[in-house]
């Protein structure tokens, strides 16, 4: 899967637990994952056994989604797709526009594997055809051997001084982790999504400061959509991340986002992922969902993302700022309307009430 800030990798277990107990109390059959940006959330719960929507806004969010909770491996198995990418892994290079922008007027990936990766994702589009979730299937597999050997820290507002060491290596394509079974991958704007789903569970992860992801993965954007964009600045970012704005990015619009968000979903319950680096404060969220019934807070130290922890550099490697701190705490709030599920979930002993 790909570097991906925000991403819940690491707190997947944590999250995973604690769906899992509102199942053994109150069945889950389907899920919603409402942002669901690199979709290993979405993944884990299709793990769990649970028919899962992916939702996301960005195109290169909606291939993730595709591939790791709407294909089916049953229908897409190894013996299948492992041919294709032996293909796609023999074809030479050709450099271009893409291997010019990202790897000579900036440097993300090296120029022997961007020339690579045009040639292959060239080649993609030949290859899926007709089938849509071949073609994300595809360039899931490509978006993660680029990011493989990129030059960077997991975003890409910039890029390293020095080629970082994994960069030196040649792309390699592998199969991805497709689970069996059935899933949805969407993209809409959360909002405007929200009110037509419902499900037993919604899972909420919404931006949670005024960093966009289109802005931190615009690479990926241009991979996805291969529309050869117009770009500003030495990070070469789509000009379209000037304008392309979430209110959930404005600390005016958030709170009447998450607001108008939260009154239009259909759930038995909510589980909402924020930390405390957002806009909103704990006890904030916690009056927000206080119309879901029972709301739980639970709560984790968590380290940051390496960029965070390096400090801050300008375009010609010298160092400009300090780092401030190099953990954060990471919330998981529960909103239900069973009792059962509220008391068990508080007397954990790692939970609070909310009001």
């Amino acid at each position: 899967m790909v570097k991906y800030i925000g991403s819940k990798r690491a707190l997947l277990p944590w999250i995973t637990g604690v769906v899992g107990q509102i199942d053994g109390i109150s069945p889950i059959k389907d899920a919603v994952d409402l942002f669901s940006g690199s979709a290993r959330v979405g993944h884990a719960l299709k793990n769990m056994g649970f028919f899962v929507t992916a939702n996301d806004l960005h195109t290169y969010a909606w291939v993730l989604a595709q591939t790791l909770v709407q294909a089916n491996r049953n229908q897409y198995p190894p013996e299948r797709i492992q041919p294709i990418l032996k293909r796609l892994q023999r074809l030479k290079g050709r450099p271009g526009w893409f291997t010019r922008t990202y790897c000579q007027e900036s440097r993300y990936i090296q120029p022997h594997n961007g020339a690579k990766i045009e040639a292959i994702r060239e080649r993609i589009e030949l290859e899926a055809a007709t089938d849509q979730t071949l073609w994300a299937i595809l360039l899931f597999s490509l978006m993660v051997a680029a990011d493989k050997v990129d030059s960077t820290t997991g975003i890409q507002m910039a890029y390293l001084k020095r080629w970082a060491p994994r960069s030196f290596n040649s792309l390699r394509l592998e199969y991805p982790p497709l689970l069996a079974g059935d899933g949805l991958a969407l993209q809409a704007d959360a909002l405007e999504i929200a009110p037509h789903l419902q499900a037993d569970l919604i899972y909420l992860d919404p931006p949670y400061n005024q960093h966009s992801y289109l802005g931190n993965y615009h690479l990926w954007e241009t991979l996805v959509r291969w529309d050869r964009p117009q770009t500003y600045g030495v990070a070469r970012k789509r000009t379209e991340v000037q304008k392309r704005k979430s209110p959930f990015n404005s600390k005016r619009e958030a709170r009447g986002a998450m607001e108008k968000l939260l009154g239009s979903l259909k759930a038995k319950h909510l589980v909402l992922s924020f930390n405390n680096e957002g806009f909103f404060r704990a006890e904030e969220i916690e009056a927000m969902l206080k119309e879901w019934g029972y709301v739980v807070r639970m709560s984790q130290t968590h380290r940051r993302y390496v960029g965070a922890r390096i400090g801050i550099y300008n375009p010609q490697g010298q160092k400009v700022g300090q780092v401030s701190h190099t953990e954060n705490q990471e919330y998981l709030f529960v909103a239900t309307h069973s009792k059962r599920v509220y008391n068990a979930l508080r007397s954990k002993g790692t939970s609070r009430l909310a009001g």
